[in-house]
C-alpha cells in the first residue's frame, strides 16, 4: 500500500538538520514551537507547512477559550489577531424544515469569555511571533514521507520532489524535495494528517484504542448589508436537514465589520450511502431562520476540512520513538463544546515542556510524552464527555437525552460507549428504507460544488501526479456502483470524484479523479467504504488558499 513505505536516506538529497521539526503551522504546532524557544532558546527549531502560506490551509468555525493562550503569550490581548471578536450571545435551536424551537444553552456551547476568530489569521498573526523566538517557519513545504533510521526511530521527513509531471516524469526545472532531519519530529498535521497516518499504522499507535470518528465541516464566510450583524453572537442547532439518524448541525458567529461566518457539520458515521454533506449545508442556508440573514450578501470565503471527534476513547498512544503527535492530529476536540484549538494549544505546551526538561542533559526523547498529556488538564476535559458524541450513534433524540445525562453527572457514567470505524457505518443501497430529505429549492449560492471550490481559492498544477490514490478503481466501476452508489461523488465537497461513461466498464462507468478542484479536507480518506483510498500530499503550496477561515 502506498502510505506502508518507508523512506530510506538518499545521500545526493539535500539535508537540512534541525534539533526539532514540526509537520504543521497550525494551532498545536506553533504553540509547541514558541513554548519550545521560551523555555529552550538554545534549541534549532524549524515548522513547515504544506500550505503556500501560514493559514491558507486552516479552517475551523472558530470559538476559543483564551486560557491556553493567556498562558502562552500573556499579552496577547494588547495586540489581537486580526479578526477577535468577544463572545457575547449564545442561541441554541433545534430545527424542522419551516422554524425551529429555541433550547436551553449546552454548559459548553456558553461562551461568555470566549473569543470568535479565524483560525487561519490567528495562525498566520502567532507565526511571527514564533519567528521572533528564532523558529524557522517554511511554507510551501510539504512533507511527503518519513525517515527512519535503522532502528525505526523516526529521523524527520522528506520534502515532496516539485516539478514532477502527472506520468512520473520530471519537467523542466525538477527539484528533489530536501530532507529535514531532527533528533525529533513533532505530527501536528490536523485531522487525518497524512504523516501521522503513516506512523499510526507503523507503531500500532492505536492498537489499545478504538478507531477514530470524523465529521466533515464545510464553512463559509459573508458580507451581509449593514445592521444585521450582532457581533459576538453566536448560534448553533440540531435537526433539518439532518434525518434523525445523522448526525448534523450548524453554527452562526456574528463577526465584525457586517461579516458572518457559518457552517455545517456532519457526522461522518453516517449511513445513508445517498447522503450529501455538502447539500445539506447549503439546504440549511435556506432555512427560513437563516436565509433572510444572508440575502443580498455575498461569499468571500469558503472551504471544508475533516474535524477529529472520536474523543478520548479513540485517542492513539501519542509518542514512538523520535516523534510525538499533538492537537488534532493526536485528536483533542472537544466535541459537545465545538471546540478544539485550546486544546491544540495545551497539547503543544505539554509536548515543549516535555522535551525542555530533556534539553539540559542533551537528550531528546519522545518516552514520558504520553502519560504526560495524559495527565493533563486536556484529558480531563475530553474524559468527562467521552460519552456525548456517540450517544448520537443511537439517533437525534437518544443521544440529546444521553447528552443531557452526561452532563447531569459530570461525565461520570460508569461505561464508556465504543466508536467504530466511519468507513464501516455506511449501509448498501436498499438495505433500509431511503430517508426522505424533504429539501428545500435552493436561491443562495453558490449555485454547486464548482463553484464552491472558487470561493476556496484552490489551485493545483494539473500536470502533477494525483495526489488521491485509488489503489484499485475497478471496484469503483464494478463493485461500488452497485453496491453502494459510487458515495464518494456524494460525500466530497468539491466534486473531485466522478463516474463518467465508459463503454469499456462492466456498467458503462469509470472514475474520474478530479484532483485540482480537491480541498484538503480528506473526507475521502476517512468514508470511504472499502479503504482504497489514500490522500496524499501533492506538490507544496497547492491547494485552497482559505481567507479568514
Amino acid at each position: 500500500m502506498h502510505d506502508e513505505m518507508p523512506t530510506p536516506m538518499e545521500p545526493d538529497r539535500d539535508v537540512m538538520e534541525y534539533d526539532v521539526v514540526v509537520v504543521g503551522a497550525g494551532p498545536a504546532g506553533l504553540a509547541f514551537a514558541i513554548r519550545l524557544k521560551q523555555v529552550s532558546p538554545d534549541l534549532a527549531v524549524c515548522v513547515i507547512e504544506k500550505g503556500a502560506t501560514v493559514g491558507a490551509h486552516i479552517l475551523s468555525g472558530a470559538v476559543i477559550e483564551p486560557g491556553p493562550l493567556d498562558a502562552l503569550l500573556p499579552g496577547w490581548r494588547d495586540n489581537p489577531p486580526p479578526i477577535c471578536v468577544p463572545a457575547t450571545d449564545d442561541e441554541f435551536w433545534l430545527l424542522s424544515k419551516t422554524g425551529g424551537r429555541r433550547l436551553p444553552v449546552p454548559p459548553g456551547m456558553r461562551n461568555h469569555g470566549n473569543f470568535i476568530v479565524s483560525l487561519g489569521a490567528m495562525c498566520a498573526w502567532m507565526a511571527p511571533q514564533a519567528e521572533a523566538l528564532g523558529v524557522e517557519i517554511y511554507p510551501g513545504f510539504a512533507a511527503s514521507s518519513v525517515l527512519h533510521g535503522e532502528d525505526g526511530r523516526v529521523q524527520g521527513v522528506r520534502i515532496g520532489d516539485m516539478g514532477v509531471a502527472k506520468d512520473g516524469s520530471h519537467k523542466p526545472g525538477y527539484t528533489k524535495g530536501i530532507d529535514i532531519r531532527a533528533r525529533m519530529t513533532v505530527l501536528a498535521e490536523g485531522a487525518r494528517g497524512s504523516l501521522t497516518k503513516q506512523l499510526v499504522k507503523r507503531f500500532a499507535l492505536d492498537a489499545a484504542c478504538d478507531p477514530q470518528g470524523y465529521s466533515i465541516g464545510i464553512k463559509e464566510l459573508w458580507q451581509v448589508p449593514a445592521g444585521r450583524v450582532t457581533p459576538g453572537k453566536t448560534v448553533h442547532s440540531l435537526g433539518w436537514p439532518a434525518d434523525t439518524n445523522t448526525y448534523g448541525g450548524s453554527f452562526i458567529y456574528h463577526l465584525d465589520k457586517d461579516r458572518i461566518a457559518l457552517g455545517y457539520v456532519s457526522g461522518l458515521d453516517y449511513r445513508d450511502p445517498n447522503y450529501k454533506p455538502w447539500e445539506a449545508f447549503q439546504q440549511w442556508k435556506n432555512h427560513p431562520m437563516v436565509k433572510p440573514l444572508l440575502e443580498g450578501g455575498s461569499i468571500l470565503s469558503a472551504g471544508a476540512r475533516a474535524i477529529v471527534t472520536g474523543g478520548y476513547q479513540s485517542l492513539p498512544r501519542t509518542e514512538m520513538p523520535g516523534a510525538l503527535l499533538i492537537g488534532d492530529g493526536a485528536g483533542l476536540l472537544n466535541v459537545p463544546k465545538i471546540k478544539g484549538t485550546h486544546q491544540a494549544i495545551r497539547s503543544g505546551m505539554v509536548a515543549a515542556e516535555h522535551l525542555a526538561a530533556q534539553a539540559g542533559s542533551g537528550g531528546l526523547e519522545s518516552a514520558g510524552f504520553d502519560a504526560k498529556l495524559r495527565a493533563s488538564p486536556a484529558m480531563d476535559e475530553l474524559r468527562k464527555v467521552r460519552n456525548v458524541k456517540p450517544g448520537f450513534k443511537r439517533g437525534l433524540w437518544l443521544g440529546m437525552l444521553n447528552a443531557a445525562w452526561e452532563t447531569a453527572v459530570g461525565g461520570l457514567s460508569p461505561w464508556t460507549l465504543r466508536n467504530k470505524p466511519d468507513w464501516s457505518s455506511l449501509d448498501k443501497l436498499g438495505e433500509h428504507e431511503q430517508p426522505r430529505r424533504d429539501y428545500l429549492q435552493r436561491e443562495l449560492p453558490p449555485r454547486d460544488r464548482l463553484q464552491g471550490v472558487y470561493f476556496a481559492a484552490t489551485a493545483h498544477d494539473e500536470d502533477q501526479p494525483v495526489h488521491l490514490v485509488v489503489h484499485d478503481t475497478s471496484i469503483c466501476a464494478d463493485r461500488c456502483v452497485v453496491e453502494y452508489g459510487n458515495p464518494c461523488t456524494n460525500f466530497c465537497p468539491a466534486g473531485v470524484y466522478e463516474m463518467v461513461d465508459d463503454a469499456s466498464q462492466p456498467h458503462g462507468l469509470r472514475l474520474q479523479v478530479n484532483s485540482a478542484n480537491c480541498v484538503h479536507c480528506k473526507t475521502c480518506d476517512v468514508k470511504d467504504p472499502y479503504e482504497i483510498i489514500t490522500w496524499v500530499t501533492p506538490e507544496g503550496g497547492s491547494g485552497p488558499n482559505y481567507q479568514n477561515l
